[in-house]
């Protein structure tokens, strides 16, 4: 479709620092070593370590805190994946050309996450796709609306709604306004508190929530509401942004962190309009009187302790701002990464970064699927992804 938006080259560098992330309590501490960015040149594909072997975290354990007892009920499930990043390529590593991406076993890792959850004794209720769904280079190859199709292609094999958020590798091959018209763009799937008008987004960003199961209440946000991709140059839009890019990154590349106090304003990341902050305040209002769960979902991470500081959000103080002055949110999921990440916040929500298929290997995986129960939420990671326990903070758990 000629709405695409062809970049001239590969996707742009984006300098991430990668690292494992721990909880504050633990000691976390921000990795410091460069890495990120898009493939240099293919490479030979090299087996693996075999992982090994984990306990099931769905095994029942009494007397030990933030596990299951016998008195635990399963309410429902919902899967969790991020940055598939497919494209036709052979393997090839980062611009740091130390870590190696995968990038036509991503669309098998897909399938075999598919599999697994079509094949749970209870399916889950929908899946949460994380963003940057297929990878930059598609557009220098002229492959972008070939590889989506590919993988929608491969979605329509699940037996459950999945809701996809947008990356910036969404935005690396198509404009926004031919995403709003795609089949990534999943806003029929919203539901409306019809005598909350103030509830409803706007059209201007890509938001909406939905209800799985009575009281929870899932938030898909735009972190790219504020951003230099995919949005046409001479728009008011671009140039407002810009203009805040420009006001924070003095640098030439300004996909480069170098030097900067906030190194989170690089153009690969974007940020929340005050717009549509303004309208998850709304929901989360609504979500407090109502005595709902919340889980939020966003491509970009926004709590620092779960993230390398240059993945964050440009305005993910104002987010968390937002956050904080509610009671409902439970847990917050992101992608972005690549290695993943987690931290529970000083307001008891739980931040959880997946780690990223395009960047598994062959015999490993990445995806995840969240059991939640009364009093918590559980993840059951596949392959790279962790298992993590999401106890809800006390005035969170409520009686079913």
């Amino acid at each position: 479709m000629t709405a695409a938006v062809r970049a001239s080259s590969g996707p742009p560098p984006d300098f991430r620092r990668r690292g494992h992330f721990l909880r504050k309590s633990q000691g976390a501490a921000l990795s410091a070593r460069l890495a990120g960015g898009e493939v240099a040149q293919p490479v030979a594909r090299e087996p693996a370590a075999a992982e090994p072997a984990r306990e099931s975290c769905l095994e029942v354990m009494d007397d030990k805190p933030g596990t299951l007892s016998e008195n635990s009920e399963l309410l429902f499930s919902f899967g969790v994946i991020a940055d598939i990043q497919y494209a036709d390529l052979e393997d090839g590593y980062n611009f740091q050309g130390n870590r190696r991406r995968y990038y036509r076993h991503s669309l098998l890792h897909l399938r075999g996450a598919i599999e697994h959850w079509n094949t749970e004794g209870r399916l889950p209720c929908c899946v949460l796709q994380l963003g940057d769904i297929i990878d930059g280079y598609n557009a220098q190859y002229k492959a972008s609306e070939k590889s989506l199709e590919l993988v929608m292609n491969t979605f329509q094999m699940l037996k459950v709604p999945v809701h996809h958020t947008w990356g910036n590798h969404e935005f690396y091959n198509f404009s926004r306004n031919y995403l709003m018209n795609s089949k990534l763009n999943t806003k029929f799937l919203e539901d409306q508190i019809v005598h909350h008008p103030e509830t409803v987004p706007s059209e201007d960003y890509y938001a909406y929530h939905f209800v799985p199961f009575p009281h929870f209440r899932f938030i898909l946000l735009d972190a790219y509401d504020l951003s230099v991709l995919g949005v046409d140059q001479s728009s008011p839009k671009y140039q407002q942004c810009l203009k805040i890019l420009r006001e924070h990154n003095p640098n030439s590349e300004l996909n480069s962190p170098q030097g900067l106090s906030e190194p989170q304003f690089v153009q690969f990341n974007g940020g929340f309009s005050q717009e549509q902050l303004n309208w998850l305040n709304e929901v989360l209002t609504f979500s407090d009187t109502n005595q709902e769960k919340v889980v939020i979902v966003s491509h970009l991470p926004i709590y620092p302790e779960a993230s390398d500081s240059v993945c964050l959000a440009w305005n993910y103080r104002d987010a968390l701002a937002v956050i904080w002055s509610h009671k409902c949110v439970v847990c917050f999921f992101a992608g972005h990464t690549h290695d993943g990440g987690y931290s529970e916040d000083p307001f008891g929500v739980h931040h959880i970064n997946l780690e990223g298929v395009i960047e598994t290997a062959p015999d490993s995986q990445a995806f995840g699927t969240v059991y939640v129960y009364p009093d918590k939420m559980m993840l059951k990671g596949r392959g790279r992804v962790p298992d993590r326990i999401m106890n809800y903070k006390k005035e969170n758990a409520s009686q079913f």
